[in-house]
């Protein structure tokens, strides 16, 4: 360790490190946005926060949240050495520089059925995206990391590193082709409940009907066992396979609206309480948001209330 970091100056590169930690959630991944390893760039943090006399970083289970020390810090730092690299790269700070692509993460079906289309006009301001899918814990993952800048997730993150913000609900229906509707019907599944079910296909995302068995128990109060008759890892599969006549299956209604409304699919039963299921839109606390991440977020947020 070399003998600036006890006498009380801090360097240019700890100073670099630490917006780098901070900015992407963690020692690990701010260390490599810094380009250093992560003993280095926990070395660093901690010589800044002896230099300062406060803790920077709360350290998380999973990450680092940063305290109001670090969010004052960061704001100081942001343009300066923003500028500085800029002029290291060999641009001018008093040029226009292009925004940077916002990352977004979610599920594949409400990013393509809702959340791309809602966001085409900002697509036609000039705002570029990048968008990643995949399940919920490896992508909140991922923008803990900084590998996303917001995440529409199914499951509320824990800990202080993420801010989550209630998006929208998810409320599941029961379809089916209209052929299996004589079968399994309205009047069969008042009469019957779930058992009016057996001997009609299940159709899943996942081979243990998450799904599907969030629905029995809630609905019909009762454990589903049965083995599904199809497995595809995607909703929209599901949806088609069900249009198709394949089977039954249990689908967010956003993603089955239409063809429910054209009568390609019926809703086998309508309960009076739904499962419901809350998707959040999520941050990393304390970083700061680039202007077109915050156009990003709040048009979804708004969006969402129309949904």
């Amino acid at each position: 360790m070399s003998h600036r970091e006890f006498d009380g100056s801090p360097d240019l590169d700890q100073l670099r490190t630490f917006l780098a930690v901070y900015r992407a959630g963690s020692i690990t991944a701010g260390a490599r946005l810094a380009g250093v390893s992560q003993p280095t760039a926990t070395t660093q943090v901690k010589a800044l926060e002896r230099r300062l006399g406060r803790r920077l970083f709360e350290r998380l289970p999973r990450g680092v949240a940063p305290t109001p020390v670090a969010d004052e810090l960061a704001a100081r730092l942001a343009g300066p050495l923003d500028a500085l690299e800029a002029v290291i790269a060999g641009v001018s700070p008093s040029r226009d520089v292009p925004e940077p692509p916002v990352h977004l993460a979610g599920p594949a079906e409400a990013l393509a059925v809702l959340v791309l289309p809602a966001l085409t006009p900002l697509v036609d301001r000039g705002v570029r995206l990048r968008v990643a899918t995949g399940l919920a814990d490896e992508l909140l993952a991922g923008l803990r990391a900084g590998a996303h800048d917001l995440v529409v997730s199914a499951i509320r993150p824990r800990g202080r590193a993420l801010i989550a913000e209630p998006f929208m609900d998810e409320e599941f229906v029961l379809v089916a082709a209209p052929r299996w509707a004589s079968r399994a019907g309205r009047d069969r599944l008042a009469a019957d409940g779930a058992a009016a079910l057996e001997g009609v296909p299940l159709l899943s995302y996942a081979e243990d009907l998450p799904i599907l068995r969030r629905y029995w128990r809630h609905v019909f109060g009762v454990r589903l066992t049965a083995d599904p008759a199809l497995v595809v890892p995607d909703l929209r599969g599901v949806l088609a396979a069900v249009i198709a006549g394949a089977g039954a299956s249990v689908l967010p209604r956003y993603l089955c609206a239409a063809p429910l409304d054209a009568g390609a699919l019926v809703a086998l039963w309508e309960p009076d309480d739904p499962p419901i299921n809350t998707l959040f839109l999520v941050r990393r606390a304390g970083a700061p948001l680039h202007p077109h991440v915050t156009l990003v977020h709040d048009h979804l947020m708004e969006a969402a209330r129309r949904w």
